[in-house]
């Protein structure tokens, strides 16, 4: 993993370890930037999905219990 040194905002920083439920400033970090990449990829995931258009025959399918 890469060291990097960066300026951080301390109240952001203390905000986001509250938050987050982090012990570590480390922590925190991680914990955000993968929290942001998680919505990102669920953004762009929905806005694929509600661009999609769907046929006839897919709006009507029948019914799948897939509950085993």
């Amino acid at each position: 993993m890469a060291i990097t040194s960066i300026d951080i905002d301390r109240t952001l920083l203390h905000d986001a370890k509250e938050l987050l439920g982090a012990t570590s400033n480390k922590e925190a970090v991680q914990r955000a930037l993968q929290f942001t990449i998680t919505m990102q990829r669920q953004r762009l995931a929905f806005e694929r999905i509600s661009r999609r258009e769907f046929t006839a025959d897919q709006i009507d399918a029948p019914k799948h219990d897939y509950s085993d």
